[in-house]
């Protein structure tokens, strides 16, 4: 016990929650960023820590995040009147052996293609230091090897099979290509990477290409809400890229964990991973210098820092206008990024730094842009576009945005467009049985969906 914490006092007050009122927003914080034990924390629990307790590990964090959204704006430890927690040493999964890892994952891969209880794990986002960025690739070059050589053919038969699988990624969501895409990697990309290559260059790019299809395989579970799959796909995917030696796509995957953590709440963790992904600037292509921007311009807004989300925002706008669309200029994993996706990353930026008017002109800017094309993307950037509208009091937009929301996912299997179809339907309840027909109506075709 400690005095009263009158930081975290005041804060409730802001908000005009009750302890009760803030129970109930810790405990939904809580079960939305997996964490089972704080789901039920009760009003006692509140009056705990404004007496002076101090929360447990995860507690702060949920906490800190549950304001956060409350105000519209990051919180700083500070201001709850608690210490920042100490950054954790990394976690074991960064040591293991790429390949005999690669292969424990895949023996959990049941039929789906889903892996068994895979756990998000946030002691994994803590990277390990320089000296193991080293240590990797004189690991990978020193491997033991079989005597069947690599070609060239099977390292271009891998980048083909990643290209097709992005591809359904990127306009279907992550529910299509799981079973075949693991089975690929299981059955014939895992034995290659134990083969002796004719050169270090080759084996670089062998490395690199296997470390892409795991990149893909990581952000599909991640789309399709398999947090733990996804995490161990990305963790991999960036020991291939280390053990290719090639930092663009080190940087590349970094920024797709960053995004996976902010959504999922752990916002300093994110932080820290945009930081790694962005001293990569140097040798990215402007197009991905683009997406690493705004992904950190997002990760600035929710660490408190407006000024510098603003500054990384127009560096991607300046870095993106640079792009050349050239193929030998830009690498095929970024083909997907145009000005679309930067005013969809741009609207969430400026959402997070509670600049709903700004997000909603960017929102709409991105779905004009994208209309007609990316089906799942397009489904998630119109259910965050009637999110702000209904926020903003525009019920009748919200709901003609939503109806065009649920067009869009015919054919889509998506977790984070699921998503947006559950916040419809909790937004909705607040209006459900005063008669309005348009509410009543995209409220009955969102329960459908969620049914199916």
């Amino acid at each position: 016990m400690r005095s009263p914490n009158r930081q975290l006092k005041d804060l409730l007050a802001e908000l005009g929650w009750t302890q009760q009122q803030a129970a109930t927003r810790v405990g939904r914080v809580a079960r939305e960023m997996g964490h089972a034990s704080l789901e039920t924390v009760g009003r006692s629990t509140i009056s705990m820590w404004l007496a002076g307790a101090h929360p447990q590990d995860p507690a702060p964090e949920v906490l800190r995040e549950a304001l956060s959204r409350g105000l519209g704006r990051p919180v700083g430890w500070e201001e709850i009147g608690l210490d920042a927690p100490p950054v954790p040493p990394p976690a074991a999964g960064w040591q293991v052996d790429t390949l005999a890892a690669l292969a424990d994952l895949g023996s959990g891969v049941d039929r789906r293609g889903f892996i068994g209880a895979a756990i998000y794990s946030v002691a994994e986002l803590t990277l390990p230091d320089q000296t193991w960025w080293h240590q990797s690739l004189e690991r990978a070059r020193s491997r033991p090897t079989e005597h069947r050589s690599v070609s060239d053919d099977d390292v271009e038969a891998i980048r083909e099979a990643t290209t097709l699988f992005q591809r359904l990624d990127q306009t279907r969501g992550g529910g299509y290509g799981a079973r075949a895409a693991t089975v690929l990697l299981n059955d014939e990309v895992l034995p290659t990477l134990r083969r002796r290559t004719t050169s270090e260059a080759q084996r670089c790019d062998l490395f690199a290409a296997a470390g892409e299809l795991v990149y893909v395989l990581g952000w599909s579970s991640f789309d399709a809400h398999r947090h733990g799959t996804a995490q161990h796909y990305l963790q991999l995917a960036t020991k291939l890229a280390a053990e290719a030696g090639d930092r663009a796509l080190v940087g590349h995957i970094l920024r797709a964990l960053a995004h996976q953590a902010m959504d999922l709440g752990h916002h300093q963790q994110a932080a820290a991973l945009t930081d790694a992904a962005t001293s990569c600037y140097d040798i990215a292509s402007s197009r991905e210098r683009a997406l690493l921007g705004v992904v950190h311009a997002r990760s600035l807004a929710r660490t408190g820092d407006p000024k510098g989300a603003s500054r990384a925002l127009l560096r991607a706008e300046d870095d993106l206008s640079d792009a050349t669309g050239g193929e030998d200029a830009e690498p095929s994993r970024v083909w997907f990024f145009g000005q679309a996706s930067l005013a969809h990353e741009t609207a969430r930026t400026l959402q997070a730094m509670g600049d709903l008017t700004g997000a909603q002109a960017a929102f709409e800017r991105s779905v004009q842009l994208r209309e007609g094309s990316f089906s799942r993307t397009h489904a998630v950037t119109l259910g965050y576009l009637g999110e702000i509208q209904a926020a903003r009091g525009e019920m009748d937009a919200a709901c003609a945005t939503w109806s065009r929301a649920l067009d869009a996912m015919d054919g889509v299997r998506s977790g984070r467009a699921r998503a947006t179809v559950q916040t419809m339907r909790s937004t909705l309840s607040t209006v459900r049985r005063r008669g309005i027909p348009a509410a009543d109506a995209v409220d009955r075709r969102a329960a459908e969906i969620l049914r199916g």
